[in-house]
């Protein structure tokens, strides 16, 4: 496993926030702790090139000279374009070593999939894995599918590769429930609304149907919207799922034979750490 991470991504942040630097200061020690054989590298910002292909300048710009708060969820942090775009650039860094045959993993702050072209929302400032996919169309993959398990429906990521016909999108989600989006299917997107306090069972049933779908249009790379927020003790959604449902999640990718690259979205239980852990275990499958 190779996981992408950049210390300064916990430098930001405010009390009481829900996405805060918490959630990667535990993660780290505690992968680097259970798994001293995987490895670690510093990403790149992403570039100019690389965010024009999915966000306008005028909005790139506004991120770059922001002073005021977009709005309560994302709040206009000091240096907040440079944290945004170096986990613009994890993504895209995971998604290239996923297409060289490695597992890959992006572990940073923000997330991603809520922002849209000209507009950030949901903690989420650029759109970090439709930027991935669209580096990798760019670079040559002809097909890309996008898998988002996180517990609110992937919004800005819906909105960004929408009608795109080298893109497979699905994302299984809480709803009702926050953004309120993510009830209908059309073209490339797949959506699979899950009820809150569904049972388990059915809320895996429709995460492995969702990949399935996605399997079926023969990808040549797979990447994820990691979000452990669908867990049972996360304090913002109602969904059930538990650490062996991830790791169920992690299985699967475990026996497909299509290069596959995650990010990390959601998840703001203290259990985080260890259920990052269960997945990334379960997709390697390392003997410890």
């Amino acid at each position: 496993m190779f996981i992408f991470h950049d210390p300064r991504c916990a430098d930001y942040g405010r009390p009481g926030h829900p996405e805060c630097p918490q959630r990667i200061m535990t993660s780290v020690p505690f992968l680097k702790k259970e798994h001293p054989v995987w490895q670690w590298g510093e990403p790149k910002m992403a570039t100019e090139e690389e965010l024009l292909r999915e966000h306008s300048a005028a909005y790139i710009e506004r991120i770059v000279r922001a002073k005021e708060d977009f709005d309560s969820d994302c709040p206009a942090y000091p240096h907040v374009f440079d944290h945004a775009a170096r986990a613009a650039g994890s993504a895209i860094a995971a998604a290239r070593k996923a297409g060289a045959g490695e597992r890959a993993f992006s572990l940073m702050r923000p997330p991603g999939h809520h922002a849209l072209r000209d507009e950030a929302m949901g903690f989420c400032y650029f759109g970090n894995v439709a930027m991935a996919a669209f580096d990798a169309l760019a670079r040559g993959i002809e097909r890309v599918a996008i898998w988002d398990f996180d517990a609110h429906h992937g919004n800005g990521t819906e909105a960004l590769v929408a009608n795109e016909k080298q893109i497979e999108f699905a994302s299984i989600h809480q709803y009702p429930g926050w953004p309120g989006t993510g009830t209908m299917s059309f073209a490339n997107v797949h959506n699979y609304p899950i009820a809150p306090y569904s049972p388990r069972a059915e809320h895996v049933d429709a995460a492995e149907r969702a990949l399935e779908g996605l399997l079926e249009s023969k990808p040549q790379l797979l990447l994820i919207s990691a979000g452990f927020d669908a867990y049972a003790g996360d304090p913002i959604t109602q969904m059930m799922l538990e650490g062996e449902d991830f790791a169920t999640f992690g299985k699967w990718l475990h026996e497909i034979d299509v290069p596959t690259a995650a990010m990390l979205e959601g998840g703001y239980s203290d259990a985080l750490p260890e259920l990052i852990d269960v997945f990334l275990s379960s997709w390697e499958k390392e003997d410890k």
